[in-house]
């Protein structure tokens, strides 16, 4: 869950999230958004970071009473990320008792110089829907709203410490991405109309965290009858060209 700019803010649905019983809101249901940033064989992650409080946690927001989720997830990613018709998928809920901790929240408030009363709504125990998503994270514009010292993106290996169950979040979000790349990949828009093999297979190893046998993925790519062969890249010199592929018209046609 986040406290996404609730407080000293003139937006208006930010304010709305500040009042103390959150009319407007769903209650008790909140989403957080693993938005994973893929670009040159990098692969990281969109954290905030609260003002004056040392805490971490991922992009997230809340639902509006006459909102869709998924057109409430959007919102969320394209406030942070400065993009629009990102490719979202909804992988998990969150809702196990222990998740419940309202300390860091009181924290957050206490740091913008507010003191919420006990029973203040975003004091009470969420479920969180999580998703996820994958971008070129040279193309986001990470924004930070008002109580936000930084939006930035972070190595997957060098994580700080998050709030709550963020952490376990970004973990099975990653599973997520790991076991449906081969059937979200098109959606992704992470490489040109026209690719080499090889440059789909560094794309893969570096979200699988791995090395893959060229022949075998090779057949792989081509069984899942995504792909359709273009021609031969020029490179110019005397060594064997490479041939270009693209997504196949029916393939993109389906996401």
């Amino acid at each position: 869950m986040l406290l996404a700019a609730q407080f000293f803010t003139m937006d208006q649905h930010r304010a709305e999230e500040a009042a103390k019983d959150g009319d407007g809101y769903l209650k008790g249901i909140a989403i957080d958004a693993v938005i994973f940033g893929f670009h040159e064989n990098q692969l990281k992650v969109l954290l905030i970071e609260y003002k004056r409080t040392g805490l971490f946690a991922l992009p997230g927001g809340f639902i509006k009473e006459t909102e869709n989720i998924n057109n409430a997830a959007m919102r969320v990613v394209s406030e942070r990320t400065g993009l629009d018709n990102i490719f979202l998928d909804q992988f998990h809920v969150f809702g196990d008792y222990s998740r419940f901790d309202p300390k860091p929240f009181i924290k957050v408030m206490a740091a913008s110089g507010y003191t919420p009363p006990d029973d203040h709504w975003l004091l009470k125990r969420f479920i969180s829907v999580g998703y996820y998503a994958l971008v070129d994270f040279t193309k986001a514009k990470p924004t930070p709203a008002i109580i936000f010292d930084s939006c930035d993106w972070y190595d997957l290996t060098n994580i700080p410490a998050l709030i709550q169950d963020h952490g376990q979040i970004v973990s099975k979000a990653l599973d997520a991405l790991r076991a449906n790349l081969d059937h979200r990949l098109i959606g992704f828009n992470l490489l040109p109309q026209d690719f080499t093999m090889g440059e789909l297979q560094q794309l893969y190893e570096t979200i699988l965290g791995k090395k893959l046998l060229r022949p075998a993925f090779q057949r792989k790519m081509l069984s899942l009858g995504i792909l359709e062969r273009v021609a031969k890249k020029w490179t110019g010199g005397a060594h064997r060209a490479p041939y270009l592929y693209r997504f196949a018209p029916e393939a993109v046609n389906i996401v």
